[in-house]
């Protein structure tokens, strides 16, 4: 089954099935009607995509309600590790955090739903990231949490003295301070 549940609720990790031969392969990387058979009933209305060096790290970020984004995740050059924090308040894992490699090579992506924080390191030398979103961007909703929170015990698998962020990551608050940050509506497990 390519459609792998993770420790947390709604986070899942998607494998899709890979055919090569000699000419190199192909994959379906997005099918509304298979996501929706393995419970991904998700429309999405914007794609990103970033391109970034070694160390480059981002987020972890994240959009309040009414505009908090569904995400579907991938790399399509390099290798990054994937990051998500569960913010939604009332969850049984509000506060924990669940990381996996993506990369070109193993072709694996992540659907985050609503209410989770996100971020992602480049490990590779050169990493390109493409991302669907559910909603579209809105600026005066975004929020971000600190990259390394202790009570978040994340290992982003490299050193930190490499770490390349934006001013804005590097001074994001703590998870529990973060929303005092962000007048929009706070995310529940119900929504």
């Amino acid at each position: 089954m390519p459609f792998i549940e993770t420790p947390i609720e709604g986070l899942i990790v998607f494998e899709p099935k890979v055919w090569e031969d000699d000419r190199g392969y192909f994959f379906e990387s997005y099918n509304r009607k298979t996501f929706a058979e393995n419970g991904i009933d998700t429309e999405f209305v914007q794609d990103n995509q970033a391109r970034s060096t070694y160390g480059v790290l981002r987020g972890l970020h994240y959009q309040l309600e009414p505009h908090a984004q569904a995400k579907l995740v991938r790399v399509t050059e390099g290798e990054v590790l994937d990051v998500v924090v569960d913010i939604r308040e009332g969850s049984p894992t509000y506060g924990q955090s669940f990381s996996t490699l993506l990369s070109a090579a193993n072709k694996r992506q992540l659907f985050i739903p609503r209410g989770f924080a996100h971020g992602y390191v480049v490990l590779s030398e050169t990493a390109e990231f493409f991302y669907k979103c559910d909603r579209l961007y809105h600026k005066a909703s975004e929020g971000a949490l600190l990259f390394r929170d202790p009570q978040l015990k994340i290992d982003w698998k490299i050193d930190m003295d490499k770490a390349i962020l934006s001013p804005k990551d590097r001074d994001s608050p703590p998870l529990g301070e973060h929303l005092k940050f962000f007048p929009a509506k706070k995310i529940t497990a119900n929504e």
